[in-house]
């Protein structure tokens, strides 16, 4: 990787971005109307809110910066932007490095967004600090835009891009300890739960919601999100093809 090419990219996109402000509004405003809504689905049982809403605070993130990652990739493909880069001396690290930088960007200001709405304004109760909280949302979100790079190498189209949302995020959705503890799965379930990353993503956020120190548990989780996005972004570089066929 050459650190001018990858700024250079990362550059590049963010100023694609300033003219899309329906991406923009999308990255950044929806995580934090769907926190909204959720703290008012439980406006009568605020505990219920305190226990989930950590735990979505990194889901949502994650969610949204895979979809728009994805899909803007791809689009970069199928328009051909992506063959007459690459035909520069620009390699395939330095184009997703670039990626990545400009969507973590955006992903830091999502996050900030998000944990200071959900404890500042609809009052989420952590005991923990509010930066240890922050740095589990930005992580979710680098790993979100990690795996939306990674998978728009293997889809055709923006239809196929958002496809492979349920058989990518669902599961880990389902089996991440945010519906039932993951000790109480059935073993086998439990066990495709221990190698997902959002399983820890979410166990981060819930060891900030109980606990004042940062916790040992927490430190691991922390290392196997981040250590996941910098895998996935490497398999991205691997996958990554100039056109679609």
């Amino acid at each position: 990787m050459n650190a001018s090419r990858t700024l250079a990219t990362a550059a590049r996109v963010l100023r694609q971005l300033r003219h899309d402000p329906r991406t923009i509004a999308l990255m950044l405003l929806v995580p934090c109307l769907m926190l909204v809504l959720l703290r008012y689905v439980y406006d009568g049982s605020p505990r219920i809110f305190d226990n989930i809403g950590a735990s979505l605070l990194g889901i949502f993130p994650l969610i949204t910066m895979f979809l728009v990652t994805s899909i803007a990739t791809l689009r970069e493909r199928t328009s051909g932007t992506l063959e007459r880069l690459l035909a520069m001396p620009l390699g395939k690290g330095d184009l997703i490095g670039g990626y990545a930088l400009a969507f973590g960007t955006i992903a830091i200001l999502q996050s900030l967004l998000a944990t200071g709405l959900a404890l500042w304004v609809l009052g989420l109760d952590v005991i923990g600090s509010p930066w240890l909280l922050l740095l589990i949302a930005l992580l979710d979100a680098l790993l979100g835009t990690a795996l939306g790079l990674f998978v728009s190498a293997f889809a055709a189209s923006e239809f196929q891009a958002v496809q492979f949302m349920p058989a990518v995020i669902f599961p880990q959705l389902l089996l991440c300890g945010l519906l039932t503890p993951r000790g109480s799965m059935q073993p086998v379930l439990e066990g495709i739960s221990d190698v997902l990353p959002m399983s820890y993503a979410v166990e981060g956020m819930n060891e900030v919601l109980r606990h004042t120190d940062v916790t040992a548990t927490f430190v691991r989780d922390v290392l196997i999100v981040a250590g996941c996005a910098v895998l996935v972004l490497g398999l991205g570089a691997a996958t990554l093809r100039r056109r679609t066929a």
